[in-house]
């Protein structure tokens, strides 16, 4: 809302008085209007005022006692400045609005009445707490456009009193509707400001300029508007008195200025049809010269709105488009004719000079962004030249499509569609056959997007390719074989016409197939089994990967059967949990026989799967009822790794010398350091020292014949060895016994012999030879003769192979 303040004194204080002062614009000094909400202190007008004679003026402002004074003025510079809050109702803070009345039948204080409102701090209103008169509140205004109505709570509450036995009070509610009615009390406010309007060269008299509009700033009954021109129009305009609409009356070549400033002042006409509050505003009319000729571009032939050229791809920034030529053109004159030139469409590629022309300009477009002209994204560029009017109101354009054809070159290299191809070939692939197919694509066009293939590489020498499909093959006389070469590696090169090149790796891999059986040692196998600890069978595939080279092992016949286990994974053969003890298995024949034949099975995981047959012969000593020495246990453990065996000895042999040097050194250096003997007198003295070692030779030779002897120790009466090997010669006795077994054996039976390794014992020594070394064994013997027999074998297969 606005509210509409007369000013009722306007008054000039002159230092000097001779001629009266006045003011610039009297027009405008007997109403202005303001919004109601403006906020304190803003500045709401200015006065200008002026002395014939030049004399300073001083301003002062003064209001109807009736009113508020709401303005200040500046006395020096004449700035209005709004000072206490605008209110355009008439209700003045504290008029008595409603009467309130509520009835209690009650007599004494509980009959007496007192009123309040509900929800006090926020409500506009008060009551009378006695009288219950509804008032308006000290210092509130009523709105009609903020609020047309507001509802009012009014409570009535008794004095109370006593209601059976108890204290009692008693209230009632009602609600007051209070609604604001609209006054007439603004003036007319202009909507759309500011105006502005053209005349043009062309423009018939009698035709309409703009419309200036405005609306009652009482918006519950607005009066009818009424517009008028004021001054400035010198006759050339009039203005429709109830649309506001402004026509120019004459001929625009009888127009004597080119911008004319006209004052529409709106008035209100009230219900009786008196004038009320009037309104003015300043509309601008700008006199301007026919602008009917737009920019238009022109070919060699005339005008023209499509433009066609080649051009080859990335260009040197910079570089002109020779094949366009181009001319725009503007007919109009002066600020009519000049214009601007732009691209549309592909401002990053290219620019276009000149930026701004008159009346005719040669246009040029240059390349701008080398990169972004790629015959590889797009073929055919399009875009368009815009030129534009740059001083004139209409902005008159005209716009030419130029298509721009790409001529490719050879700008990209052959680029495969993987950087690493991995090809799985079978082992047993013909030679011919198809390996893997690389693809390299050039995003080049014609021959230079033609691509030839070649493979080099130190694994290239058992493949080829074709050149023009890049399908890869083994050579026809190529043989793979997995076991002795599972993987290839080797480049192929995509090259195209120009020389640009890629290139990509592959590998080959050789699946490999089952083509090898597993194979044992030997077909025919001899062990010793300690009563309790297993013995090991083994075979070897030669495939190269799993599950062709993994062996499973399996006993498939045996004499006598249900006596032994095999570990399907690793081969170890084990006596059954049930046999503990040598008698076990004696009750398990009836000749009693501790030698045992087994058919063992060796049989790879590859399909189709191959095996094959050993025949294992196994003796069986019961380790409990003979003597055992460290190095018995060490024997024991390592008899069916004799490599283990080599390294701890090469390792004791190791740690002997070096501790054996290190006591040389320190008796060197000490017998130096006293001077009783000289270094070399010392190594000379003691060179002279083979005959212990001879000694010690033989030594070894003859504990390991007396070794071999204590296998053969029996009982009197003699029986029959288990396995029957030894020959004719009949064994000595032992000089000392060993101890019985654990379980007596029953009658009729064989005394108790000790069994030996088939076929590895040496002959006996006669009577009369001197007793094994204590430091020897049966077990340590025949372990030893056992580790003999690997070693031998080890030598046989790697003379093999």
């Amino acid at each position: 809302m606005r509210a509409a303040l007369a000013l009722a004194l306007l008054r000039l204080c002159l230092a000097k008085v001779n001629f009266a002062p006045h003011f610039f614009d009297n027009g405008n000094l007997g109403l202005f209007s303001l919004p109601e909400d403006t906020p304190v202190g803003s500045h709401v007008y200015t006065l200008n005022g002026t002395d014939p004679e030049g004399e300073p003026v001083s301003y002062h402002i003064s209001f109807d006692p009736s009113t508020r004074s709401v303005f200040s003025v500046d006395p020096n510079f004449g700035n209005i400045t709004l000072i206490e809050e605008l209110d355009r109702e008439d209700t003045p803070a504290g008029s008595s609005i409603f009467e309130v009345r509520a009835v209690d039948k009650d007599t004494g204080s509980g009959g007496s009445v007192t009123y309040s409102l509900q929800n006090t701090p926020a409500t506009q209103f008060t009551v009378d707490r006695l009288r219950g008169v509804l008032r308006l509140r000290a210092g509130s205004a009523l709105d009609y456009e903020k609020a047309r109505a507001h509802f009012v709570t009014v409570v009535a509450q008794d004095g109370g009193g006593r209601l059976r036995g108890a204290a009692a009070v008693f209230s009632a509610t009602t609600t007051v509707t209070v609604s604001v009615e609209d006054v007439q009390d603004v003036g007319p406010v202009f909507v759309g400001t500011p105006f502005h309007g053209c005349v043009y060269e062309d423009t018939i008299p009698g035709s309409e300029v703009l419309t200036v509009v405005a609306m009652d700033g009482d918006r519950g009954k607005p009066n009818r508007l009424l517009y008028s021109l004021v001054n400035g129009s010198d006759g050339a305009f009039d203005i429709n008195v109830t649309s506001g609409a402004i026509v120019v009356t004459q001929s625009p070549a009888q127009l004597r200025r080119e911008v004319y400033e006209l004052h529409v002042q709106v008035t209100e006409v009230s219900a009786a049809g008196s004038p009320a509050a009037q309104a003015t505003v300043p509309v601008t009319i700008r006199l301007v010269d026919l602008n009917n000729h737009p920019p238009t571009f022109y070919g060699e032939s005339g005008p023209q709105t499509r433009f066609e050229l080649s051009l080859s791809e990335h260009p040197p920034p910079g570089e002109i488009l020779r094949g366009l030529k181009v001319t725009v053109k503007d007919l109009d004159q002066g600020t009519n004719a000049k214009f601007a030139l732009r691209l549309v469409g592909l401002e990053d590629a290219f620019r276009v000079v000149p930026q701004t022309a008159l009346k005719e300009a040669q246009v040029t477009v240059l390349a701008e962004n080398s990169a972004a002209i790629d015959f590889e994204k797009f073929r055919v560029l399009t875009f368009q030249l815009l030129a534009t009017e740059v001083d004139t109101a209409e902005k008159f354009s005209a716009t030419a499509d130029v298509v721009v054809q790409l001529l490719d070159s050879n700008d990209n290299a052959p680029q495969f569609t993987s950087p690493h191809y991995v090809a799985r070939v079978p082992e047993d692939a013909p030679g011919g056959s198809t390996v893997v197919a690389v693809r390299a694509v050039d995003l080049d066009t014609g021959p230079w997007g033609a691509v030839t293939y070649s493979i080099y590489g130190p694994g290239a020498d058992l493949f080829q390719i074709h050149s023009s499909t890049g399908v890869i093959c083994t050579q026809p006389w190529a043989s793979l074989d997995a076991e002795a070469t599972a993987r290839y590696s080797f480049h192929v090169r995509a090259e195209d016409t120009g020389g640009r090149h890629g290139l990509a790796k592959v590998t080959v891999l050789l699946l490999d197939v089952n083509d090898h059986p597993p194979q044992f040692g030997q077909s025919i196998q001899e062990k010793t089994m300690v009563l309790g600890t297993p013995v090991r069978i083994k075979a070897t595939d030669l495939d190269a990967e799993a599950p062709n080279n993994l062996v499973d092992y399996s006993i498939t016949h045996a004499e006598p059967a249900g006596v032994f286990d095999i570990d399907a994974r690793t081969g170890e053969i084990r006596l059954k949990s049930s046999i503990r003890s040598l008698d076990a298995l004696r009750s398990i024949t009836h000749s009693g026989d501790c030698t045992w034949a087994l058919e063992v099975q060796a049989k790879d995981r590859g399909s189709p799967s191959f095996s094959t047959m050993a025949v294992l012969r196994i003796d069986i000593t019961d380790a409990e009822t003979l003597p055992r020495s460290p190095i018995d246990t060490f024997l024991m453990q390592t008899r069916d790794d004799p490599a283990k065996a080599v390294g701890v000895l090469a390792g004791a042999v190791a740690i002997t010398v070096a501790i054996t040097a290190l006591v040389s050194t320190v008796t060197f250096w000490r017998s130096k350091k006293s001077n009783r003997v000289l270094p070399v007198r010392r190594v000379l003295r003691r060179r002279p020292r083979p005959a212990p070692r001879a000694a010690r030779i033989k030594w070894l030779k003859c504990s390991r014949t007396k070794a071999a002897a204590k296998f053969v120790l029996k009982e009197d009466p003699p029986s029959e060895s288990c396995n029957g090997s030894l020959g004719s010669p009949p064994p000595l006795r032992a000089p000392v016994p060993p101890p019985l077994p654990r379980v007596a054996p029953g009658p009729g039976a064989a005394a108790w012999t000790v069994p030996t390794v088939s076929g590895s014992l040496t002959s006996l020594q006669p009577r009369g030879s001197p007793k094994p070394s204590a430091s020897g064994s049966p077990i340590q013997s025949a372990l030893v003769s056992e580790l003999r027999q690997q070693f031998e074998k080890r030598g046989t297969d790697k003379a093999h192979f």
